[in-house]
């Protein structure tokens, strides 16, 4: 790889440093291209990314960001799964690591400035998504308005129902 193809993969990571919330560090070693190109296309499904690179050029790509305490982790055949969504790289890195077996482990990771080591990306990959935990503000937030159109209902119904039973006697 010539200079200008590595000065252009370092600041390519360098942005992906500085825009990411998330970051996963995992070994990989032994997986197929094929099986590679599906994890790929699950980080994509949920948003997330993931890269194969140099140990020395993500060294030099993490300088001046937010996990540049990462950089003793890159060490042996390193991989980077990133998200701009705190939880979603964790996610499919943990499930991914589940059917893998030896082939993939999770090393560590940085959740802005935070260390997390790879039982703390598990736990995190344990929590809702983003996306989840709206669907369930959501659902709370409605269910009070459902409850309160139910009460203010219930005693026009009961009064009909008496209206009724009194027509139909009277008849």
């Amino acid at each position: 790889m010539d200079r200008a193809k590595k000065e252009a993969l370092v600041a390519e990571l360098h942005e992906t440093f500085e825009t990411a919330s998330l970051v996963v560090l995992t070994h990989q070693q032994g997986l197929t291209v094929s099986e590679v190109s599906d994890l790929r296309a699950k980080m994509r499904e949920q948003g997330a990314g993931y890269k194969v690179t140099k140990n020395t050029l993500a060294k030099i790509a993490l300088e001046g960001t937010k996990f540049e305490y990462l950089k003793d982790q890159f060490t042996g055949p390193t991989a980077v799964a990133f998200s701009v969504d705190p939880i979603a790289a964790a996610k499919v890195a943990a499930e991914f690591e589940k059917s893998a077996k030896e082939k993939f482990t999770i090393v560590a990771g940085g959740l802005d400035e935070k260390t997390l080591d790879a039982a703390g990306v598990k736990t995190l990959a344990a929590l809702p998504s983003l996306d989840e935990l709206r669907g369930k503000i959501v659902g709370l937030l409605q269910a009070p308005a459902g409850k309160v159109v139910g009460t203010l209902a219930a005693p026009a119904g009961q009064l009909a129902r008496v209206f009724g039973a009194y027509g139909a006697t009277a008849e």
